[in-house]
C-alpha cells in the first residue's frame, strides 16, 4: 500500500520517512508496544525500528508529539464491530483471533499488512497499541500474523 495520504493510512514520517534498509533475516523483527509505555521511554526507546500505531482510535491521554510514530495504519486495526464483540473478554480470544485472521485476509486490512510486511522485511517494526493486555490484544494477533504470512 504505497498510498500515504489516505485518512486510514497516515505516514507520519518521525523517523525520517522511508524505511532504511537492513540485511534480510530469516523472520522479520515485529514486536508490540504499548503507546503509553513508549511515551514514557521517549524517542531513543524506538530508535532504528519503525514504529506504526495499529488501534482504529487514539490512545486516550498520549499527545500526538509525545509517541515517535512514523505512520498511523486504522485499515489493520480490528472493525468496530469485532473489537466492540470482544471487548477484551479473555474467554473470547480465540474466536476474536479466528475473526480478526479473517478480516486481515481481506481488503482494506490485507493491502496494510502487505505493506507492513514489505516494511518488516528492510527494518524492524513495532506495533504500537493502547490495549493493557497486550497478549490478547489484536496487535499481538497482528504480530503473529505477519511472522506467519512473512514464513
Amino acid at each position: 500500500m504505497s498510498d500515504c495520504d489516505r485518512s486510514s493510512h497516515r505516514h507520519l514520517g518521525h523517523h525520517g520517512g522511508v524505511p532504511g534498509r537492513r540485511p534480510r533475516s530469516k523472520q522479520p523483527d515485529v514486536v508490540v508496544a504499548r503507546a503509553y509505555d513508549l511515551r514514557d521511554a521517549g524517542p531513543d526507546a524506538t530508535a532504528g525500528r519503525w514504529v506504526v500505531l495499529v488501534d482504529r482510535l487514539w490512545p486516550r491521554g498520549v499527545a500526538k508529539e509525545a509517541v515517535a510514530l512514523d505512520e498511523w495504519l486504522k485499515d489493520v486495526a480490528p472493525s468496530t464491530d469485532l473489537r466492540r464483540w470482544y471487548g477484551h473478554d479473555p474467554d473470547r480470544f480465540a474466536e476474536f483471533t479466528r475473526r480478526y485472521r479473517d478480516e486481515l485476509r481481506a481488503a482494506p486490512a490485507a493491502e496494510a499488512v502487505e505493506h507492513l510486511r514489505e516494511v518488516a522485511r528492510e527494518r524492524p517494526v513495532t506495533l504500537v497499541t493502547a490495549t493493557r493486555d497486550v497478549e490478547r490484544s489484536g496487535a499481538e494477533v497482528l504480530r503473529r500474523h505477519l511472522l506467519d504470512v512473512a514464513g
